[in-house]
């Protein structure tokens, strides 16, 4: 069952698309502060980014929602010229919204193991540890195998059931020692740098880390299923 605040940010994301103005009446008036590059800070800059597109667009399905702490994270879909998979933080105080992140992804065909960017389990279960130790594995998993690149340790990490929805790896430990090595002898860089959140309910931990790709700056957003 959804926390009052993940139902307030799975109809303010669907107000996207219906252009519905009591949806977005739980972002504040005059303390948002927006990180998205292309929207101004305010709930006014907000609304101007939302009616500057088109009625009944973009789609917007929300597929998983968590509340933790004085954030919620949602993973969506979003439909309009190009689907895209997409991570948004939302910062409470109180029952309003006062600062937002996001990143979003193009949606591809299925990896090698037939999943996608979002399928998979959306209800948030129990991962039969504490979320404490949960993120402690998630992150101690980015900062020793991610962000090294020292995949000798990874199955100290990754079950032998390991799922992986990333576009260009297949499922299990061997599938990510695959990708690695492909990138390593292609000549592409994939460098994480700075860990900036560790957010999870349940069995679900999001990472994200600032980094580059080929050079270029870059945010990744890593969601682990314990």
């Amino acid at each position: 069952m959804r926390t009052h605040r993940e139902t307030l940010i799975v109809n303010l994301l669907k107000s996207i698309e219906s252009k519905d103005v009591e949806g977005f009446s739980a972002i504040s008036q005059s303390q948002y502060r927006q990180h998205n590059l292309h929207v101004a800070d305010g709930r006014q800059g907000f609304l101007d980014f939302v009616f500057s597109t088109p009625d009944g667009m973009p789609k917007v399905s929300t597929k998983r929602v968590f509340e933790d702490g004085e954030y919620v994270v949602a993973h969506s879909e979003l439909v309009a010229d190009q689907t895209l998979a997409v991570f948004d933080i939302f910062k409470f105080d109180g029952e309003r919204i006062v600062e937002h992140w996001d990143a979003a992804q193009p949606m591809l065909e299925p990896n090698p193991s037939g999943r996608t960017l979002l399928d998979g389990q959306e209800d948030i279960g129990d991962a039969g540890v504490s979320l404490a130790d949960s993120k402690k594995v998630a992150r101690t998993f980015v900062e020793n195998v991610l962000m090294s690149g020292n995949l000798s340790v990874a199955e100290e990490y990754v079950g032998p059931e390991y799922l992986q929805h990333h576009p260009l790896v297949r499922d299990g430990l061997d599938g990510l020692r695959e990708a690695f090595a492909d990138w390593m002898s292609s000549g592409v860089e994939v460098c994480y740098e700075n860990i900036h959140f560790v957010l999870g309910k349940g069995d679900f931990v999001l990472v994200v880390t600032e980094g580059r790709f080929n050079g270029a700056p870059v945010a990744f957003y890593d969601m682990f299923r314990m």
